[in-house]
Parts: C-alpha cells; structure tokens; sequence
C-alpha cells in the first residue's frame, strides 16, 4: 500500500492513497461492518470517511479500532446527523450537531476525531449558515481541546471550496473527483469547468491542503458501459489511479456496501502499471481539455530520461503559488531543458499536449 504525508500534520500522518466510504454498508450485519474494517486495516487501509453510513455501523467500527487507534484515521463531519431509526440526515443546528458528536466518540470508543468537516458545503449559503450557526466555531474549538485533531470540509463547487480555503484553516477538502466530472460530462454534481477543477486542485497543493476524494466512479455509472457519459467502461484501478494523479490528492474513498466491495479493491495496490493506466479517456476528452497535462505519463518513456508528468506538476504548481515546486523542480536530475523535441510523447498524448513545446516553455520559467 501506498501512503502519502498530510501537509499539515503534526504527528507524521501519512494516509493510505485506497480509503473506504462508509456511506453504503449500514445494511450489513455488526459482525461483517467489524470484519470488514479489520480486513481493510490488516491489508494495510488506514483511512476512513464515516458520513452517511448509518447510526449502526459507529459501535462495530469502534470494536475494530479497539486495540489498534493509531492505524486508523478517520473523517467526521459536523452537519451528518441521525435520526432514531439511525437513518442519515443533515443538520445545521448546533445543538443537535454537539449531541451527535458526543455521541460519535462515545460509540467509537476514542476521545478524538482525526479530522472534523463542515459538511456538505455546495453553496455560498451553506458555509454562510455553518459560520451563523455556531457550527464553524465549535470545530475550532473542539480543534483547540484536542478533539479533532485537524479541519477539513467537502465540497462539489470549487467557487465555494475557493471561498473556504481563502480562511487559512482548512487542513483537508474532500472533493467528487473522476473524468467524467473533470471533463465537463458529469452530472449536477460535477460542479466547476475544466480550467476551475484543475485550479482549485493546483491551489491545494500549493497550500498544503490535502483532498480526499469522493465519488471516483461516478456513482459507478464509470464503471459500465452503458451508463459511463462516455459509452465504455473505465475499470475502479483506473478510475482511482486517475484521481490519485490530480494535484493535492492523499486518497480515493469509495463506497463498500460488504466484504464483496472490499475484495474488488485491495487488488488496487498490486495492479500494474498497465491495469491502472486510464489514458483511454484522451478518446472522449473535450476541446476545453486539450492541451492539459494531466500527468498520467502516458508519453513515457521519454529518449532524453525526463520525467515528463512530474516536471509539468511542478510548473503548474508553481505558477499556482507553491513556493517549494521550484525547489523540488531543481533537484531533479533530469530537466525540462534537457528536451531534444523528438516530439515522441505529443506523439504519445491522449489529450494532444504539445509536450516538447511546453518543455522549452517550462525550461525558460525556471531558468529565470
């Protein structure tokens, strides 16, 4: 399993690049939520989202982490309430919000939450109401006490997650990422066009704050032919291989109703280069996507040894903003500058990216 550092962490944390969304496997009995989260944790997933999962699934989860907390990181989100039924909802009282987070840590059998969420924040009106309410600054405060150990927020409308970032405090965004959304051929969820996604992305990165990913199959449409926007199956490998390659992105979460699910995921960590290589998608990417790196490195292998996906990541990071792209962009070995345009990776790109030109233009940036 692959694991990547959260920027801002204080302890080390790195997060596994596979999590699990809880949000479908309230159907199952207390003893297979228990084993599934204690497979998940034994092939080496440490993080978790518990929004939307049902009131069943927070005792069995808890009885998985018991003995084991510091192998698991997990999201609770101030806003996903619970009815007596222990069906899902959400709520912007306060009140109701400080009694289910009570409640929350309680039946986790833990006295802190990894990381806190203003939840479900798709409108200019919704982050408006969490500041009103009170919700926003009781996460600061339960940050303060050591209740949650950093804040975060999800999102589908880069306008507004842009909103959120501008207040300095965010230490992680969960986002819906896949290709149909990033290329403007999703649904109302896949919010923000080409240019918006990636920027809110690139923004991430520079600022240290990472993205848990949402929906990476599109609610599984993706994942079959006759539903996928773009009339062919993407298999999961690829789907969270692509968000795994946007900029800021620490892990892909989806959704496990059972051990089923599970199974059809932890292969993800063996699969081969090939099994995870999603450029198939450069066949339906539209006119206002051509031209983007998306750094999946399908151009590769480069005759001069550059590593063509990575130094475009650290251009584009650094015009963002992010100060330390430069920095990672001298120490490697091979530069933009050694391109001898061959024009074997434009050649090679699904999304008709000039490659050798960019590379005299990269060059020139940092040569300044």
């Amino acid at each position: 399993m692959e694991y990547r550092k959260l920027p801002h962490g204080k302890y080390g944390e790195q997060l596994s690049v596979l999590g699990l969304g809880m949000g479908g496997i309230q159907q199952c009995s207390d003893a297979e939520i228990e084993q599934v989260i204690r497979t998940a944790v034994a092939k080496g997933i440490n993080f978790f989202d518990l929004c939307a999962g049902g009131k069943n699934i927070y005792e069995p989860f808890g009885r998985a982490m018991a003995g084991q907390r510091d192998k698991v990181l997990f999201q609770l989100h101030f806003g996903a309430v619970y009815n007596k039924q222990g069906e899902y909802g959400w709520s912007r009282n306060l009140a109701q919000i400080k009694e289910t987070f009570s409640w929350e840590l309680e039946a986790l059998g833990t006295d802190y939450a990894d990381f806190g969420f203003l939840h479900c924040v798709d409108e200019d009106n919704d982050y408006d109401e969490l500041v009103s309410s009170g919700i926003f600054d009781f996460i600061k405060e339960m940050k303060e006490a050591g209740k949650v150990h950093y804040i975060g927020f999800s999102s589908h409308t880069p306008s507004v997650a842009e909103r959120i970032l501008d207040t300095g405090l965010m230490d992680i965004m969960m986002f819906s990422i896949n290709p149909a959304y990033d290329l403007e051929q999703g649904d109302e969820y896949g919010i923000g066009s080409v240019a918006e996604r990636s920027k809110l992305f690139r923004r991430c990165e520079a600022e240290g704050v990472g993205i848990s990913v949402m929906k990476p199959f599109h609610g599984g449409k993706l994942l079959d032919g006759k539903t996928s926007p773009f009339r062919k199956a993407m298999t999961r490998y690829q789907c969270i291989q692509y968000a795994l390659d946007r900029p800021g992105v620490l892990s892909v979460v989806p959704g496990v109703r059972n051990r089923n699910d599970l199974e059809a995921l932890l292969g993800f960590a063996g699969a081969s280069a090939e099994e995870k290589d999603y450029s198939m998608i450069g066949q339906f990417t539209p006119e206002a996507a051509w031209g983007n790196c998306v750094y999946c490195n399908h151009c590769q292998p480069c005759p001069a040894g550059i590593d063509i996906g990575l130094v475009n990541k650290y251009y584009d990071l650094a015009l963002a903003g992010d100060t330390m792209a430069a920095n990672h962009y001298e120490k490697l070995t091979v530069k933009a500058d050694a391109c001898i345009g061959c024009g074997h990776c434009n050649k090679r790109c699904p999304f008709r990216t000039e490659q050798s030109t960019r590379m005299k233009e990269i060059a020139d940036y940092f040569g300044k």
